[in-house]
Order: C-alpha cells, then sequence, then structure tokens
C-alpha cells in the first residue's frame, strides 16, 4: 500500500511509551532496551 498515509497518532497509541509503561511486560521491555543500550560494544581503540 505505497498511497496509503501512515498515521502517527495510531501507531505511537498502539505502540507508544506509555502503552508499555502500562503493562508489566511493557516495563520488562523497557528496561532490557535501557540494559541494552547501556552496553553497547563500541571498541576502546581504534588501530
Amino acid at each position: 500500500m505505497e498511497n496509503h498515509r501512515k498515521s502517527y497518532i495510531k501507531r505511537a497509541r498502539t505502540h507508544g511509551f506509555l502503552v508499555r509503561q502500562r503493562t508489566a511486560k511493557g516495563r520488562k521491555i523497557h528496561s532490557r532496551k535501557r540494559r541494552v543500550g547501556r552496553c553497547v560494544n563500541v571498541r576502546k581503540t581504534f588501530s
């Protein structure tokens, strides 16, 4: 559907931050993403 206009409001209401915070599993998703973001593997030296 290339001519379909995506509704950003609908997307936010179904997948947004506050929706995730409402359920225990959604909060787990956030904590997992935060944990992954904290330990990004970046090389210490560039050779």
